[in-house]
């Protein structure tokens, strides 16, 4: 079976790529989780984020923006604590407040899905990749996401992260267009 070659031999990515990654998703509460996983992926592997993905679910109450927009400097604190995220007061922080963003454009726009698609027209984008390699940190999509999202006071919202959160919310097709999951991820439509 022919698959990325991003994965690699890590089971967890294997498993992340074969079962969740580029598939659309629509859902506020996984939008948000991975918003938070990407925040906190920048300048590390997205493997070392896997590996504590269940530790994160668990200290960000099931990445509950109601409840992490209300997180204190104690709860802060404690988490900068927790072994089981990585630590860095900076995206902790940064949590925080992209929860209290995420819930005002919820308010706004009834949806922060209905934010994030729209910046890819409310479909997918379909790429057509013949290797890993060919595929940009960037486009002009989630430079124009990272633009606005800084402009609402997200932290840790970059261009690279922001291409990293359409790729795994399915907002792009980043599959290689030899890799099993291609057609498949092309075939929903949501």
């Amino acid at each position: 079976m022919n698959r990325c070659s991003w994965p690699g031999n890590n089971d967890l990515m294997v498993k992340y790529h074969d079962e969740e990654w580029g598939t659309p998703c629509r859902d506020d509460r996984r939008l948000f989780e991975y918003l938070v996983l990407d925040a906190f992926q920048a300048g590390l592997s997205w493997a070392i984020v896997l590996k504590k993905r269940e530790g994160f679910r668990a200290a960000f109450e099931d990445f509950d923006p109601i409840k992490i927009a209300r997180y204190d400097e104690t709860k802060i604190q404690a988490l900068l604590q927790d072994a089981g995220i990585i630590r860095n007061q900076a995206k902790v922080r940064g949590t925080v407040t992209n929860a209290q963003q995420f819930l005002a454009i919820q308010a706004e726009l009834g949806s922060f899905s209905n934010y994030v698609w729209s910046f890819v027209g409310g479909k997918t984008i379909q790429n057509n990749w013949s290797s890993d390699s060919d595929i940009p940190a960037t486009s002009p999509e989630s430079d124009a996401m990272a633009a606005d999202m800084k402009k609402r006071g997200f932290k840790f919202c970059g261009r690279a992260i922001c291409y990293a959160f359409m790729q795994a919310a399915g907002l792009v097709n980043d599959h290689v267009t030899d890799c099993f999951r291609y057609q498949a991820v092309k075939g929903i439509v949501r």
